[in-house]
């Protein structure tokens, strides 16, 4: 037991309310227990004294003790009065801070100690759509396996005609004591695994489990806008309680395919379209694809104005035609990167007539080759020793 002052270890007043200590000992247990701090044995030692200063200033009667004479009116009442590791009124808070800091999975531990109602386990579906579904979104059917009470023992284990009895090892209770010294330790039954009843002829389908797994269809809506990884939760549906329990709760993990024409990034669709090179060098328009069948005549295709000189690599940006946003109003753009073609099979006379363009044009009409020449002599020269 520890000799530190209880008002001082919970940080409050000698004057302090009931609500004031329990407002103090759920703050300073929050910040102190051992699974928010990697295991630390100091915490562990420091959420120790908390809840044994809780024990003793939570109830009044040891409280006046304690104000009265000290550690000394209350040896033997700390943190194991009650009956409980932590004390009678301490027990309850710590469980409702378990299910305030970590959720329902340690509520879920205090309820399998206790032999009460437990919540089924969550369940994961992985779902696999196309690119298109994801920009209209899709109403989709996916079949999925979970637990389900037992048609033939109606969940309760025991063979049509039978009843679970009362478990012998521990009286029903669903805890069982040890004494070790001075202290004693209460833990879950571990004949009936704390539900305080044991089944003696089992449900042959069940295996006396009480629950059998089922394949199950279920409807679902997929979200115009979903990306790649998210994640839908329909809550209520994965596996079936134990002993009342409500269910937990499926995990759809959608991913999206890859696309031949498309790359999504965020809320833009990138696409590389052909451009012919005698239109690249004019200017003009080409016709590239997009995911939106209301961009020409309830076509999924798109008009792109192509700049004259136009190069590989340069990409027009077309505003609204991407991916929306998620639950929202917001569209992101079509990203259009231009690939300048050469072409090939050329005629004898096509030929000729490139042959008297090449001779026709100047550096005005290549600059970035022009640029590009004037660093390699530069370049060579360096090499050489010799002027460019």
């Amino acid at each position: 037991m520890t000799t530190t002052d209880y008002y001082e270890t919970l940080g409050v007043d000698r004057t302090a309310d009931a609500a004031a200590l329990k407002s103090a000992f759920r703050k300073a247990a929050m910040e102190h227990h051992p699974d928010r701090n990697g295991g630390c044995e100091e915490a562990a030692q420091r959420f120790k004294a908390i809840n044994e200063a809780y024990s003793i200033l939570s109830d009044p009667q040891k409280r006046a003790a304690y104000d009265r004479f000290g550690h000394a009116g209350v040896n033997g009442m700390g943190g194991m009065g009650g009956g409980g590791p932590f004390g009678g009124g301490a027990f309850h808070d710590v469980n409702d801070i378990f299910s305030e800091v970590f959720g329902d999975v340690f509520g879920d531990m205090f309820a399998r100690a206790r032999g009460g109602p437990q919540r089924g386990g969550d369940v994961r579906h992985d779902l696999e759509i196309t690119l298109e579904q994801a920009y209209r979104g899709a109403d989709v059917e996916i079949t999925t396996a979970t637990t389900a009470v037992c048609d033939t023992c109606s969940g309760s284990g025991a063979e049509p005609g039978s009843q679970p009895v009362v478990c012998p090892g521990c009286n029903g209770q669903g805890r069982v004591r040890a004494a070790n010294g001075f202290f004693q330790m209460e833990r879950t039954c571990p004949r009936c695994g704390g539900q305080g009843r044991v089944v003696a002829k089992p449900c042959k389908p069940c295996h006396g489990r009480g629950q059998v797994r089922k394949h199950r269809t279920l409807q679902l809506k997929v979200p115009a806008g979903v990306d790649d990884g998210a994640r839908i939760r329909l809550a209520g549906e994965g596996d079936v309680g134990a002993r009342g329990g409500p269910r937990g709760d499926l995990y759809i993990f959608v991913s999206v395919k890859p696309h031949e024409l498309f790359e999504r990034d965020g809320l833009d669709l990138l696409c590389s379209a052909p451009v012919p090179m005698c239109l690249a060098a004019l200017g003009g328009e080409i016709e590239a694809p997009c995911l939106s069948s209301e961009a020409c005549d309830g076509h999924c295709r798109v008009s792109v104005k192509v700049p004259e000189g136009a190069q590989t690599g340069q990409t027009i940006r077309i505003r609204g035609k991407g991916m929306p946003a998620l639950n929202g109003r917001q569209r992101g753009d079509l990203v259009v990167e231009l690939f300048v073609e050469t072409p090939t099979n050329l005629t004898g006379r096509q030929k000729e007539l490139l042959k008297e363009l090449a001779s026709c044009c100047g550096e005005t009409q290549h600059p970035r080759n022009s640029g590009f020449m004037k660093k390699a002599k530069t370049f060579w020269a360096d090499l050489t020793g010799q002027e460019a």
